[in-house]
C-alpha cells in the first residue's frame, strides 16, 4: 500500500500513480500522517510533494523528514503544473473560485483575465475545492486534472497556468533499506543542522565545492528549538555509492553530527555533470597500497 498526501484528485495522487503504477493508493489528510503510516509499517511507501518551482519548498514535508524516524527517498517525480477549472454541470458564470493558496497564486493572471468579477477563496487543497464545488459551496475550483476522475464536475478550462514551465517535485519515500543502484544521473538529499558559529554554513558548502559536487538546492528551516538555529536541506548531484559523494557526506557528518541522510535516487529529469570519481578511487587505492606496504 502506498500512502500519499491527499485527498483524492490532487497532483500528489498523479505523482503517486506515476511512481507506483497500479499499487494500492491510500490518501492521508496531511504530509506527516502519510509519512507516519510508512514509518509504522502501515504503508509500504509514501508520496509527498517537496518543492514547487514557483512557490518554493513545502515546509510540512521538510520538517516531517527531519523529525521522528528516518525515511529514505528512492525515487522522484516531476510534474508540470497545469490546472483545470471545474464547475458543476449546467452551472452559470462562476461568482466564486476556490483552491489551495499555492494553486491560486499560479493562476492569478488567468483568473483576472477570464473571471475578473469572481471572488477568490482559499481552501486546504485543490481537491477540497472540487468537493466544495460539488457540494454547492463555491461555483468553480482550480484543481489538478486528475480531480475529474473522482468528482462529477465539468471542465470549464484546462491547461491553465500563469507560468508555463512551472513544475512540482515529489518524493517516493520508504523505510531505510537497500538503496537504488547508481544510474549516473542521480540525486542525493541530506539535512544538516548547522552549528551556530561564524562560517559554519560556508564550511559545509566548501566540502562540496572541494570535491566538485554540484549543489542543486539548499533550503533552510528553523529547528523549532533555539532561536537562530537552522536546518539546511541540501540536494546534490551524485549517489552515495560514488566515492566523492560518500567522502563529502562523511565530511558533512564531521561538521554536524545531526546530519541526516534522506536518500540517493535517480533524477526524474536528467541534467548536471556527475564526473570526477576517478581521482578519489585512485587516491583510495594509493592509500591502501601504502597501508599494505606496497608503495609510497
Amino acid at each position: 500500500m502506498l500512502a500519499y498526501f491527499g485527498p483524492q484528485g490532487t497532483f500528489t495522487e498523479q505523482a503517486a500513480r506515476s511512481l507506483a503504477g497500479a499499487e494500492d493508493l491510500v490518501p492521508f489528510d496531511t504530509v506527516p500522517a502519510a509519512l507516519a503510516a510508512t514509518r509504522s509499517g502501515a504503508a509500504d511507501a509514501a508520496c509527498v510533494p517537496v518543492e514547487n518551482s514557483v512557490e518554493g519548498a513545502v515546509p510540512a514535508t521538510m520538517d516531517a523528514l527531519a523529525e521522528d524516524g528516518p525515511l529514505v527517498a528512492v525515487a522522484e517525480a516531476v510534474l508540470p503544473v497545469r490546472f483545470s477549472v471545474l464547475v458543476r454541470p449546467g452551472g452559470t458564470e462562476p461568482k466564486t473560485v476556490a483552491s489551495h493558496p499555492h494553486a491560486l497564486a499560479q493562476v492569478r493572471r488567468w483568473l483576472a483575465e477570464h473571471l475578473p468579477s469572481a471572488d477568490v477563496v482559499a481552501t486546504t487543497s485543490t481537491a477540497a475545492a472540487a468537493r466544495s464545488v460539488l457540494a454547492g459551496e463555491f461555483d468553480a475550483a482550480v484543481s489538478a486534472p486528475v480531480a475529474v476522475r473522482h468528482y462529477p464536475l465539468e471542465v470549464l478550462a484546462t491547461d491553465v497556468a500563469d507560468v508555463r514551465d512551472a513544475k512540482t517535485r515529489f518524493l517516493l519515500l520508504r523505510r531505510p533499506g537497500p538503496l537504488p543502484a547508481p544510474t549516473g544521473q542521480d540525486r542525493t538529499s541530506v539535512v544538516v543542522t548547522a552549528v551556530d558559529r561564524v562560517g559554519a554554513l560556508s564550511e559545509l558548502l566548501a566540502e562540496l565545492a572541494l570535491r566538485r559536487i554540484n549543489l542543486t538546492r539548499i533550503e533552510s528551516r528553523p529547528t523549532k528549538g533555539r532561536l537562530g538555529e537552522y536546518r539546511f536541506y541540501v540536494d546534490l548531484d551524485g549517489h552515495v555509492a560514488e566515492p566523492r559523494v560518500a567522502d563529502a557526506l562523511a565530511a558533512l557528518r564531521r561538521h554536524s553530527p545531526d546530519t541526516r541522510f534522506l536518500g540517493s535516487y535517480p533524477k526524474a529529469e536528467a541534467g548536471g555533470a556527475q564526473t570526477g570519481n576517478e581521482g578519489f578511487v585512485a587516491a583510495a587505492e594509493w592509500v591502501a597500497s601504502v597501508r599494505e606496504g606496497r608503495g609510497a
